[in-house]
């Protein structure tokens, strides 16, 4: 969601040339955790144009006042731009799942990582978070050899101490928050 809301412009760049010196992995529950973001924000998109068209009604209703005709015209505008912003946030999210398709392997969910996950909980907030903490997780036992690093732009989640910790002990060496700080590392590197 971070790609199809504008949050992290570089992660589109990564996706769109992947590096043939990385290999990108990405829980593939967080796929699905996406399109469930998408359907919050069409429900406060569309709690928001409700809202824009029941001010509308009553601005229309006002037929002498030079402040509700210019109030009238924003808020209309305002409901054009909304549902712009909606499709195009929808546009995003749909090429941006593309390229995870194309350009990153997918972390499995198997019956020992929900388990793992329902019996030690490092996220206790976020039950999905720990999911795929838990997916990560053992993705980097699979991978114990391989250099790894995260990034994620959930802070509030996966910058706390007790999660970072279990990240270096699983062998994830670094933490980014922002693709352009893992992009500036990964160059540094060569």
């Amino acid at each position: 969601m971070s790609i199809a809301t504008g949050r992290d412009p570089d992660a589109n760049k990564l996706l769109l040339s992947v590096p043939t010196s990385v290999r990108i992995a990405i829980p593939a529950i967080c796929c699905m955790e996406a399109l469930s973001a998408l359907e919050d924000e069409i429900k406060r998109r569309n709690h928001f144009a409700n809202e824009l068209t029941n001010q509308i009604s009553q601005l229309k209703r006002d037929l002498t006042s030079p402040y509700a005709k210019s109030l009238l015209f924003h808020l209309e505008e305002s409901l054009n731009k909304n549902e712009g912003l909606l499709n195009n946030i929808k546009v995003r999210l749909f090429d941006a799942l593309e390229l995870l398709a194309e350009n990153v392997e997918m972390m499995e969910l198997t019956a020992d990582t929900l388990r793992e996950s329902l019996n030690t909980v490092f996220i206790k907030e976020d039950p999905t978070d720990n999911l795929i903490l838990h997916c990560i997780l053992n993705h980097a036992q699979l991978h114990a050899k391989e250099d790894k690093v995260f990034l994620s732009n959930n802070t509030k989640d996966f910058r706390v101490p007790e999660v970072q910790d279990v990240l270096r002990e699983a062998g994830i060496t670094k933490y980014f928050a922002v693709t352009k700080n893992f992009l500036g590392w990964l160059q540094s590197q060569s």
